[in-house]
């Protein structure tokens, strides 16, 4: 199946897990966000036949291997997963696969990008990046759930990797992060709870 599946609703900021193919012939994990289009024509399309509706964009935040990846490559796969251990070392550490798409993925979604500006903020570098679909699969459909430890766990990763950038106040991240563990402790399972001990672990334990 080539564009977003249906079933995804992509709306402001959808956090996902991107693999990139290196140069050693493995694929990285980042954690990606993914930037719904702010307006959609109907019948609009690119000079690729791509839809208004599948231009979404994503940013790359300093000289990462994704962005490497997406320059060299031009292309890689869009995945979404329930498991907040996978998102975790995704976003904070360095990860690779042997296989693009992962055991525990509920979606891929393999696209072209295509690089639209850069630009810096706060003394880091970003460029962003609109993503074309070629192809795509389901493969799981599950009954939506929320629990809020999981969102504070997506949260931390956040908190956690502006701990050594200087645009951001040490104090009030840390602040945040012992929020978020709170939260995790009352509304997390065990999934979340070690995706959040994993969050300490690669933060050096900084709180």
């Amino acid at each position: 199946m080539s564009g977003w599946p249906a079933e995804l609703d992509l709306r402001g900021v959808t956090e996902s897990v991107v693999t990139t193919l290196g140069p050693n012939g493995r694929w990285n994990l980042a954690a990606l966000g993914l930037h719904a289009p702010d307006t959609v024509t109907p019948g609009d399309a690119d000079s690729s036949g791509n839809r208004a509706a599948d231009r979404v964009t994503a940013r790359t935040w300093g000289r990462t291997r994704t962005r490497l990846n997406f320059t060299e490559r031009g292309e890689g796969y869009v995945q979404f997963t329930r498991d907040p251990r996978t998102f975790v070392d995704a976003a904070l550490s360095i990860r690779e696969a042997d296989e693009p798409v992962l055991d525990d993925a509920d979606a891929w979604v393999r696209v072209e990008a295509e690089r639209l500006g850069a630009g810096e903020s706060g003394g880091t570098e970003w460029v962003d990046w609109a993503l074309s679909p070629v192809e795509s699969r389901v493969l799981c459909e599950a009954v939506p759930t929320t629990n809020r430890g999981y969102y504070a766990v997506v949260e931390a990763t956040v908190a956690a990797s502006r701990l050594d950038v200087d645009a951001y106040d040490r104090t009030e991240l840390l602040d945040r992060l012992r929020y978020f563990e709170s939260v995790v402790e009352t509304a997390g399972g065990p999934a979340e709870r070690e995706a959040f001990e994993q969050v300490r672990a690669y933060a050096d334990d900084a709180w």
